[in-house]
């Protein structure tokens, strides 16, 4: 469980990032984070995650958060199953190595993500798509119930996109509170039971249903944005169509 209750943050006191911010994350349920860039995104889950303190209001988490930064290559060369087991150090005493337990875990926490193959590959040779599952699997591993993900989709292809957003739908629907930051509404609307608007007038936080719509997509990004239903396989799904051209018309 996450709940944030006015929660804000600035660099200076008069340089606020966002300021006012409540919602809750209960289990078994996925929150979507929205905005330009440059509206404090990134900065939002940092926070949530507990990697930087709110200046005001509260963030209170009932366990540690597993975090899931985006993904961006490495200089080190480890195995992608090494990098899974450093998922492990809240568990592991600051003096100790990981055992066969942790491990385990890791190994675990692969194969629920659908990479276990790629225990022994090394994480710079990877796809960015693979990567992207490398740090799931070891935000997974942690043994947390609540993940935070920042823009787990960026720099893939549309394939790995549809991967990644549907691993995230498994964990949500096995219990797990996921809050993610993201570029795509598109994708909120597939995955998020609710969303957080960063606009440039203020914050909106509420159901997707009922804040993910043509006229509010519209002002959050100044562009003109169409909503589309399809049928996919027998459920009506929606999604969004951004109006190209001369004053997004």
């Amino acid at each position: 469980m996450l709940e944030l209750r006015g929660a804000g943050f600035g660099y200076t006191p008069r340089n606020w990032i966002f300021r006012d911010v409540s919602f809750s994350v209960p289990p078994g349920t996925a929150t979507a984070v929205l905005g330009p860039n440059g509206s404090g995104k990134t900065t939002l889950v940092r926070c949530a995650a507990g990697l930087l303190p709110v200046r005001d209001g509260t963030v209170h988490r009932s366990r540690a958060a597993g975090y899931v930064p985006q993904a961006r290559g490495s200089t080190f060369g480890y195995p992608a199953l090494d990098m899974v087991v450093m998922g492990r150090a809240r568990r592991i005493g600051v003096f100790s190595s990981p055992g066969k337990h942790d491990r385990a875990a890791a190994l675990q926490a692969m194969d629920r993500v659908g990479i276990a193959g790629l225990a022994h590959r090394l994480f710079p040779t990877l796809s960015g798509g693979e990567q992207q599952l490398v740090l799931i699997a070891r935000a997974v591993a942690g043994g947390s119930p609540l993940l935070v993900l920042d823009e787990p989709s960026t720099g893939l292809d549309l394939k790995n996109q549809a991967r990644v957003l549907g691993l995230l739908r498994d964990l949500r629907s096995s219990g797990m509170s996921l809050l993610l930051s993201t570029h795509h509404p598109e994708h909120a609307l597939y995955l998020a039971d609710s969303v957080v608007l960063l606009g440039p007038t203020g914050v909106l936080t509420g159901a997707a249903s009922t804040l993910l719509t043509d006229s509010q997509l519209s002002e959050l990004y100044g562009v003109g944005v169409s909503m589309l239903t399809y049928d996919d396989g027998g459920t009506s799904r929606r999604t969004v169509v951004t109006r190209y051209g001369p004053g997004g018309d």
